[in-house]
């Protein structure tokens, strides 16, 4: 089962009214951070590819990869394998993302096919490929192919969110946020977009430990 499918502000709108009924802090933490963000965003390889050069860096230093990248016509896979590892360098790259970047090109992952597949088999298909963990397969899931129900418990800034907004003692290890956030099926996909839209006001208001 794949589930539901965020298309539009809509489809926030449903998922928000079943969290507050729910959870009453999620409406406060979305009446506080104002309109809460689709964020879909095309996926194929380019979506992958983007995420590989934004790893541990700004997104100012990323933005400027991804231009010389397209500049360079290495945004496409046929455009990244016509390029030796110098010009690669050229564009910003480091070696291990250069391998990254070689082996998505080399994959040639059926795309179209992801987005008939359920959670677990788009993470096991892109966890599979080398320098795409965990987060950036959920990643792929809540925004390029707008999975409702799928959460990141791992993700750092989504846990410091949680500590405010339910005043926790400290931040949730993942496993103990995956299960806290069981009780928000089938719309976690909604819960962390509120959190992440939260998580700035929280951080102007308290800081971010």
């Amino acid at each position: 089962m794949i589930g539901r499918i965020i298309e539009t502000d809509a489809c926030i709108a449903e998922g928000l009214a079943v969290l507050g009924a729910a959870e009453p802090r999620f409406l406060r933490a979305a009446a506080e951070a104002g309109p809460i963000p689709l964020r879909r965003r095309a996926g194929g390889f380019g979506a992958l590819l983007s995420a590989i050069v934004s790893q541990q860096i700004s997104v100012a230093a990323a933005a400027g990869i991804w231009a010389r990248l397209e500049a360079a016509g290495a945004h496409r896979p046929e455009g990244l394998r016509a390029l030796d590892d110098d010009a690669l360098r050229a564009c910003g790259l480091s070696r291990p993302r250069i391998r990254y970047a070689r082996g998505l090109a080399a994959a040639e992952l059926d795309f179209d096919a992801l987005a008939w597949m359920t959670d677990a088999e788009v993470v096991a298909t892109l966890t599979a490929l080398p320098g795409i963990g965990r987060w950036t397969a959920e990643m792929y899931l809540l925004f390029s192919l707008g999975r409702a129900d799928v959460f990141a418990p791992g993700d750092l800034a989504l846990q410091e969110s949680a500590r405010l907004l339910f005043e926790l003692d400290a931040r949730p290890t993942p496993k103990a946020f995956d299960a806290m956030a069981a009780d928000w099926a089938p719309w976690r996909g909604v819960a962390v977009r509120v959190l992440w839209a939260w998580y700035r006001v929280a951080k102007g208001r308290e800081g971010v430990r």
